[in-house]
């Protein structure tokens, strides 16, 4: 069996595992499903996977209609991406290893580190509080954003030929995906920046689709286990954003394969913009509340009736 063989075996092997975690704690707790639109859950599911698959990127798209439909509160969004996106994305890398070539230490030391990141932020951020995620998820928006645009404009390197990293190289790339890995958890989608970490290593373009997809098939089903048991996901939303975007997955890799995406991207920069100026602007919303409740708190104390 080749080592590829066993990359799948384990894929498999997580697969089940998550999802068992996953639909036993749905089932137990059915009773919290919200109220959110079916329809629109499914919308978003399927559209944000098939350009997943493609190499846009999910958190990003995923966190606007969120949003923008009021799918998701802000404090359960982190989750609900890392557990609702994990199937979509082993099946993504099952596809997308086998076809592309990549140098196996690389792939198997850069997908080791993002899952260490993964489950160390996932801890962090389950407990955090509503206000920090937003600010957390809007500065990490901008950041995309930037990369989007670099990569638009050919700010950033184009990559080379190599199909693996050796030395320094492979050291630098290793520590930033462990990086990468911890951003994931607070809704920083890996995609976008890890491609151009790829092309800033001299690494072919096409290499970044498996070390990507790879890194989140093995890091977010860690990342996803922890907010799962700390409830700070959104249930429903998970089960059908993981059936429709699977098979949004599968159309995109087996029936479209590519499709012109240049004008989609700039959408996409837009969108990412504008949520990541919404988040903020919740962030400052919800800090102005609190010192206005600190101050209300602090005169009932000191001018008691």
């Amino acid at each position: 069996m080749s080592i590829i063989n066993a990359v799948q075996g384990a894929l498999g092997l997580v697969a089940v595992w998550f999802s068992y975690v996953f639909f036993s704690n749905a089932v137990k707790n059915k009773d919290k499903f919200s109220e959110a639109s079916l329809a629109k859950l499914s919308g978003t599911g399927f559209i944000c996977n098939f350009f997943d698959t493609l190499g846009i990127g999910s958190f990003a798209t995923s966190t606007a209609l969120f949003r923008f439909f009021k799918l998701v509160p802000d404090r359960l969004i982190p989750g609900t991406l890392n557990v609702s996106m994990t199937i979509c994305v082993i099946v993504e890398a099952l596809i997308f290893i086998t076809v592309i070539k990549v140098g196996i230490v690389t792939l198997i030391a850069m997908v080791a580190a993002s899952v260490i990141g993964a489950v160390v932020g996932a801890g962090i951020v389950a407990h955090l509080p509503e206000k920090k995620i937003q600010m957390g998820m809007g500065i990490a928006l901008l950041v995309v954003d930037f990369v989007f645009i670099a990569g638009l404009l050919k700010w950033m390197p184009v990559g080379g030929e190599a199909i693996a990293l050796e030395g320094t190289k492979l050291i630098i790339g290793v520590v930033a995906n462990l990086i990468l890995g911890a951003l994931m958890t607070i809704g920083i989608g890996l995609y976008a920046p890890c491609m151009a970490l790829v092309y800033a290593l001299g690494m072919s373009p096409k290499v970044a689709f498996p070390i990507m997809m790879a890194s989140c098939a093995f890091l977010m089903p860690a990342a996803g286990v922890k907010f799962i048991k700390e409830a700070a996901y959104d249930i429903k939303a998970s089960i059908t954003i993981t059936i429709a975007g699977t098979v949004g997955v599968l159309i995109a890799a087996y029936i479209v394969k590519e499709m012109p995406l240049e004008i989609l991207k700039w959408l996409v920069v837009c969108v990412i913009l504008y949520t990541a100026v919404s988040m903020l602007r919740s962030a400052f919303k919800n800090k102005e509340s609190e010192e206005k409740t600190v101050e209300i708190a602090g005169a009932g104390t000191l001018n008691p009736r």
